[in-house]
């Protein structure tokens, strides 16, 4: 998978490794969550079965 950031993005996940260490982001594809992409310390999400 290949993602693209704006600058100021970038900086910002850089500002968070820099606090948090190595970070994992989830966007979540079901009904419930919402479609935005929420970021987490690496390991502090426990991904499932179905996630890829």
């Amino acid at each position: 998978m290949k993602l693209a950031a704006t600058a100021s993005c970038a900086e910002l996940i850089e500002l968070l490794k820099s606090k948090h260490g190595d970070l994992m982001f989830h966007q979540s594809g079901g009904c419930c969550d919402g479609s935005s992409p929420m970021c987490y310390p690496l390991g502090e999400f426990k991904t499932g079965a179905q996630d890829v």
